[in-house]
């Protein structure tokens, strides 16, 4: 072989070693980034998750009381909870000692007491889980598990701004009935062979009750803020206006969002922020709904956008 040849060649090989070194360098790299990444991900995922057990580390406390003490300004849980698992495990077990139609509102729901005096608020499954609402984004009934899956989020967004919600079957004839107040009792009826009832709302019917089957209803449970923290409701900026072509002032005027943040409580502390992040956090769970939102009470802008209603 000639020197010139040789020459080219070795340059050949000398470019391939530089280029498969510089590969394996980087792939060594990025494998350690992906392992990394894995890493983080199950230290997260690991943190996340919750035991459902009666054990509670306070011994002398009912979980009720650990679960009120939690509530602060910016927070309805703390990002270290022990014993979150069993607080939502009383949520979905204790004896129902009291039931009564929900609070004001267009949905559904029943107000229950728990043994123990605590109040949660039950909204009913009203749809299969694959069933697909038609028509406008808002419509159709709430879905209790909508509830459920976006506590989670809230957990996992690290907002920890929604109350606690877990799932619960109960069984109307044995658990509500012999409690229910005469208000919730008068709206049970009987279809078929299932249990139903309509309770009191804005949208609630007679024809159109939610119905267990047989006696065993699915639903979701939200526990009900200590009532040392009454809340405050506001209309949200960005609300829709419900009516058929009519369009809110955010859809069509650029400079509202200039006017917003002149307005109390946007013009100081984080209410604004606390906005962006609920949007955020609606568009993710498929909430096309919020027309409200509710803070605590009296506190000029500095706490939280309080994350309720999450079922739409």
């Amino acid at each position: 072989m000639k020197l010139k040849q040789r020459v080219v060649l070795l340059a050949i090989l000398l470019v391939i070693f530089i280029f498969t070194k510089v590969f394996l360098i980087d792939n060594l790299d990025t494998s350690a980034a992906h392992r990394e990444d894995q890493r983080a991900f199950q230290r997260m995922l690991s943190g996340l998750r919750v035991a459902l057990e009666p054990r509670l580390e306070h011994t002398l406390q009912s979980p009720w009381e650990i679960a009120a003490q939690w509530v602060v300004p910016r927070e309805v849980y703390p990002e270290d909870t022990p014993e979150l698992g069993a607080v939502m495990h009383a949520m979905s077990t204790k004896k129902i000692i009291k039931a009564d139609v929900g609070y004001k509102g267009t949905q559904l729901k029943a107000l229950l007491i728990l043994e123990g005096g605590q109040k949660v608020v039950f909204k009913p499954k009203r749809y299969a889980r694959d069933y697909i609402v038609e028509g406008e984004p808002y419509a159709g009934y709430d879905r209790h598990n909508a509830e459920v899956a976006a506590f989670h989020l809230d957990r996992i967004l690290g907002f920890r701004r929604a109350p606690l919600v877990v799932g619960r079957f109960v069984n109307l004839r044995t658990e509500i009935k012999p409690v229910a107040t005469e208000q919730l009792l008068g709206t049970f009826m009987t279809v078929g062979n299932n249990t139903c009832f309509y309770g009191k709302c804005y949208y609630c019917r007679e024809t159109e009750p939610a119905c267990a089957d047989g006696d065993i209803m699915e639903g979701s449970v939200t526990l009900w803020l200590p009532d040392v923290w009454p809340l405050q409701k506001h209309r949200h900026p960005w609300g829709r206006t419900y009516r058929e072509g009519k369009l809110a002032r955010w859809e069509y005027d650029e400079s509202y969002c200039d006017a917003v943040k002149k307005t109390s409580p946007y013009d100081s502390g984080p209410r604004l922020l606390d906005i962006i992040d609920t949007a955020i956090f609606d568009y993710l769970i498929g909430n096309a709904d919020r027309h409200h939102y509710e803070s605590f009470q009296d506190d000029e802008g500095a706490s939280m956008l309080i994350l309720l209603d999450n079922a739409k």
